[in-house]
């Protein structure tokens, strides 16, 4: 796998970099989250990149990449949103194998927090009857009598609230936790001194806004704010520059625009990652830098998606 990995991705003024972007990885394996890694198969699938890659941290790699001394088969890893067990169970795994990895963090919900759409998981979760009422937002009486359908119901619910505006949504989680019962959301998200000791394993620490919001939903001066916001507490956190930024949800044109692109040079970014896919080489936009997760659970098909990926040309500017 080196070798194809080494001609798509050289080295040099031609390199391509290639950025992985997770979310959790659990304690164990859990129905309703299919696509989050238990801790057994992340640390057999980063195995896989340390075989391959040459991984360095990405403020590193993006500085390397655009001076033209970036290694061959280079790769970064990046987490988003800033759950506990990033602390907990990724950076421990990440440590033992000398990988070094960055983590958006959304600094609205330190002290243990729950984000929208963990709220409505745990509900689809917690719902103790084979329906819940959602006819007041819409919705119907919808069936959850077994995991596949809950998983189905969580899927569509999140699709259908993600981007209304804040208020909206808000109120949308509000009205499916009441219908489920679910009295109070658990506490998923770091805490002030979990997110200090990831620095302390020598990870590094980026900017993803106060509550994650979709950026193209509120106004410029909010947006402006959130982002700077979730600088600075992270700077005051760490007492130590925190240069980058990942735009939540992060689709380009969609989820942010070219407005929240110049509002991340104005707060004193150095780069931003978004969610689209490919590998980014010097012509990229350092502001919009694309991120990528193979889904795959074997180590052939594993190489062969991030081999792909290295092909796609990544979509452009927002």
């Amino acid at each position: 796998m080196r070798l194809p990995l080494a001609l798509m991705s050289p080295g040099g003024p031609r390199a391509r970099l290639s950025i992985l972007i997770f979310h959790r990885v659990l304690g164990a394996p859990d129905p309703l989250l299919p696509d989050e890694p238990d801790a057994a198969a992340f640390e057999m699938r980063m195995r896989w990149v340390r075989d391959w890659f040459n991984v360095l941290p990405l403020a590193d790699a993006v500085e390397r990449l655009y001076g033209g001394t970036l290694p061959a088969r280079a790769l970064s890893i990046t987490f988003d949103d800033g759950y506990a067990d990033n602390a907990q169970v990724a950076a421990p795994i990440l440590q033992r194998l000398g990988l070094a990895a960055t983590f958006f963090v959304s600094t609205g919900f330190l002290e243990g927090g729950c984000m929208f759409n963990d709220r409505v998981i745990e509900a689809v979760r917690g719902c103790e009857g084979g329906t819940l009422d959602l006819r007041p937002i819409g919705f119907g009486v919808i069936d959850v009598a077994d995991v596949s359908r809950r998983r189905r119901v969580i899927t569509l619910l999140l699709d259908a609230v993600k981007h209304r505006t804040p208020d909206e949504r808000a109120h949308a989680v509000d009205v499916i936790c009441g219908a489920a019962g679910l009295a109070r959301a658990p506490s998923l998200m770091m805490t002030p001194d979990q997110v200090r000791s990831l620095v302390a394993r020598g990870m590094d620490v980026g900017a993803h806004t106060v509550t994650h919001p979709i950026l193209t939903r509120l106004d410029d001066a909010a947006a402006c704010a959130e982002l700077a916001a979730s600088k600075r507490a992270l700077e005051e956190l760490l007492g130590r520059p925190v240069p980058l930024l990942a735009y939540p949800n992060g689709v380009p044109g969609q989820d942010y625009d070219a407005r929240h692109v110049a509002m991340a040079r104005k707060c004193g970014f150095s780069a931003a990652v978004s969610t689209a896919w490919g590998s980014a080489s010097v012509a990229s936009d350092r502001y919009q830098l694309p991120r990528f997760t193979p889904w795959d659970r074997t180590r052939l098909r594993y190489g062969a998606r991030l081999l792909l990926n290295l092909r796609r040309d990544e979509r452009r500017a927002a």
